[in-house]
Parts: structure tokens; C-alpha cells; sequence
């Protein structure tokens, strides 16, 4: 698998050579343009498909595929720049059946939807592109929900038809925000885990209603407003945008290795916050004692996490990690606190203080958290278990709990 992988990339890596001295003329009448939209693939950075836009043109000797989707491992500090959201992503070239071979190689749908361009418009869009290959034009920041592989290719398209292009789903509402968009490809994807993380990292512009326009950070999407979008021509006559569609490459089906059910992160988290709320009542009820050791491993990594999203909100630029109401129940100020609140030497009343103020934060964090499934809701309830067994009515002249021990 990994050698197939790297003489794939080989491949379109000296396709890109080879090509890329060949932009620079004039399009003969015979040439086509068109967009190519690729199915989701089975590894993370794939799921949501790919993008491109194709140049046919047999008459030049031109079959080139321009894609917004290329990043380079070899980059300074790759995985810094990644996590911070400041990874320039570029615009490469590739021959149009190496192209098509990498993803057949992957078992990835392949459509192809040829564009009813005017020769104009057909010039106008070449010219776009070639401009965007210049060295200067072409790296960009990749975001995401906003400007990514897809989008890229609607707005270059979008920039050449000018206002001949009609698209009538443009700003209809989706019903659809960012976040359930994401979710539906995770979902179908089988990556579990992948959603949790992802839907613990994104914050409240993730919520936003979707329009048509913003609803096209998906490939899919993009392929289906263009299919119903419209061009007017010179003379006055609109016609389709998409002229034809076609496959050029349907993927097998296959049988997707599900995950243990007993992996399920609902079920893993289900499980810890039962077997925490037994552990946490028995003690407490049997042998009137509060573990310290657990309350500092459970809100110390808490703690960690939440410092961990913090920094994606104030130290990166996603832009979608912002306003993350998560942060009230993985708070990350747990990490020193929890120790300041559970020391030998604290006071009752530190420690009512202490989970009385994070009750209520996981309370609001359950309540305005748009995470989906029951992670989000039975982690914060182990949480606040602990909080409740903690919080001690405070009587003159007791400075430790007058039934709880603690060890």
C-alpha cells in the first residue's frame, strides 16, 4: 500500500513537470472545460471528496487538471503550521489520466461535468488559472469551511462567467449548518472518533446556517448547484451551465470494517461515567469518604483538554474554533485548580466554592453544546457526580467536611 501510494504521487508529480511549460497559449474552439468532483476516500483528509477543474484541449495537446487541495509535507514546521491553521495549501497541475489513476487506485467516484462555456468565457477561465499558477498567485490559506478545495473552483469559475452565471440555490437556505454538513460525511465515513474530536474542537461559527454559496465548501455540493445553474449567452439565451455529466469512474463497493461496538466513544464514555458515578456513590454513601486522587485525575485532564482548545481558539486561524462553549465544562483553568481546591490545607468552603462555580459551568456547557451524540452529555454528568459529592455545607468553626473524609 505505501509504495503504491508514493509512485502514485510520482507520478503526478512528473506529470506536473511535464506540463507545466504548456499553459501558456490560446485555447482552440474543440477545447472543453469541465468539473471534476471525487468521492470520498477511506483516510480522514479525504472524506469529504475533492475538486478540480479540467482543461481539455486535444488540439494543444492540453489535458490538464487544476486542484486547490495540494500541501507539502516537506514545509518548515509542517505540523505547527498545521495545527495553527497557517499550513499554505497551493494549486497544482496534473495530467489528466495520471490524475484520474490516483484516484481509481484509491477506489474513489470520479464525475466529470463539462462546462457549456462560451470561447470567451473559456479564455477568460484559462487565463484565471494560469494566473493563479503564477509563484506568486499560488499558495492560499487553506480554511476549512471557507476557502478550500472546492470553493476554489466555484469562485474561479464564478470569476470568468461573470454575471451571464446564474446559480438559483445561491442564497437559499440549506437547513443545513457547517457543523451537520461535516457531521453527515463523518457519519457515513464510520469515523467515530474523528467526529468527536472534531465536533469537541469547533466552536459557534460552526452552528451557522448554510446558503447554497456557503453550502459548496463540499464537493458534492458543488456538483449539484452547478448541475441546476444557468449561463446567458451573448444573445440573450441562458442555457444550462453543465452541457453533460458523466462518470468516469464508478468506485466499488466494498464492506467498511465497522468498529467494535465496545469502541464506540459513546459507549467507552458510558461505560467510565457509569462505572465513576457507582464507584463515587458507594464510597461516599458506604465509607463517607471523597477520593482526591480522582477528582484530580478526572478535572486535571479536563483541564488539559481544555487548554488544548483554547489554544485552537486564540492560537490558530481556523476560523471555526472560536466561541467553543465546550471550554465550560473542559475548562481549563481545572488544570492548576483542582489542586488548589483539593489540597490537604483547603477549607470546605474553598472547595464549595470550587465546585459549586464548576456545576454550574457544566450545566450551561451541556446546555448551549451543539457536540452530538451522548459523550456530550454523560462526560459533564460524571463531572458534576463529583462536584455534588464535594460540595459541603460549610458550619462556624469546621475548616474540613463534619461527615466526608478524604483520602
Amino acid at each position: 500500500m505505501g509504495q503504491r501510494v508514493w509512485m502514485i504521487l510520482l507520478i503526478l508529480h512528473l506529470s506536473f513537470i511535464i506540463h507545466h511549460s504548456s499553459f501558456a497559449q490560446n485555447l482552440s474552439p474543440s477545447a472543453k472545460m469541465s468539473l471534476l468532483t471525487v468521492g470520498p476516500g477511506e483516510d480522514l483528509y479525504s472524506v469529504f471528496g475533492h475538486t478540480a477543474i479540467r482543461v481539455n484541449d486535444p488540439a494543444r495537446n492540453i489535458d490538464v487538471t487544476f486542484g486547490w487541495g495540494g500541501f507539502r509535507f516537506a514545509e518548515n514546521n509542517f505540523y505547527v503550521k498545521f495545527l495553527r491553521g497557517t499550513l499554505p495549501y497551493y494549486i497544482d497541475a496534473y495530467d489528466m489520466y495520471p490524475f484520474l489513476y490516483a484516484y481509481q487506485a484509491e477506489n474513489r467516484t470520479v464525475r466529470e461535468q463539462i462546462l457549456n462555456l462560451s470561447q470567451a468565457q473559456k479564455e477568460k477561465l484559462f487565463a484565471v488559472l494560469q494566473t493563479n499558477m503564477l509563484p506568486e498567485n499560488r499558495t492560499y490559506q487553506y480554511k476549512f469551511f471557507y476557502d478550500n478545495c472546492a470553493s476554489r473552483p466555484r469562485d474561479k469559475i464564478a470569476e470568468a462567467c461573470g454575471d451571464s452565471l446564474t446559480i438559483p440555490t445561491k442564497a437559499k437556505m440549506t437547513g443545513k449548518s457547517y457543523r451537520d454538513w461535516m457531521n453527515d460525511y463523518l457519519d457515513k465515513s464510520g469515523k467515530t472518533w474523528a467526529k468527536l474530536g472534531m465536533n469537541l474542537a469547533i466552536g459557534n461559527p460552526a452552528d451557522e446556517q448554510t446558503d447554497g454559496w456557503h453550502a459548496m465548501y463540499l464537493p458534492d455540493n458543488v456538483h449539484d448547484q452547478m448541475a441546476k445553474s444557468t449561463l446567458r449567452q451573448g444573445d440573450g439565451r441562458v442555457v444550462p451551465l453543465v452541457a453533460s455529466d458523466q462518470t468516469l469512474f464508478e468506485a466499488r463497493q466494498t464492506i467498511r470494517q465497522q468498529l467494535p461496538f465496545i469502541l464506540d466513544p459513546n459507549v467507552v464514555f458510558g461505560l467510565l461515567a457509569l462505572a465513576v458515578a457507582v464507584y463515587t456513590i458507594r464510597r461516599y454513601m458506604l465509607a463517607g469518604k471523597v477520593d482526591r486522587w480522582l477528582d484530580r485525575l478526572l478535572f486535571g485532564v479536563s483541564g488539559f483538554l481544555g487548554w488544548f482548545l483554547y489554544l485552537l481558539w486564540v492560537g490558530t486561524d481556523h476560523g471555526v474554533t472560536a466561541w467553543n462553549p465546550t471550554l465550560l465544562y473542559l475548562m481549563p483553568l481545572h488544570l492548576p485548580l483542582i489542586y488548589w481546591a483539593t489540597r490537604p490545607s483547603a477549607t470546605a468552603r474553598r472547595r464549595t466554592v470550587y465546585f459549586s462555580v464548576t456545576s454550574i459551568l457544566i450545566l450551561l456547557g451541556m446546555i448551549l453544546s451543539n457536540v452530538p451524540g451522548g459523550v456530550d452529555v454523560v462526560y459533564p454528568l460524571m463531572l458534576l457526580i463529583r462536584c455534588v459529592v464535594n460540595i459541603q455545607v460549610v458550619r462556624r468553626g469546621y475548616h474540613t467536611p463534619a461527615r466526608v473524609e478524604e483520602v
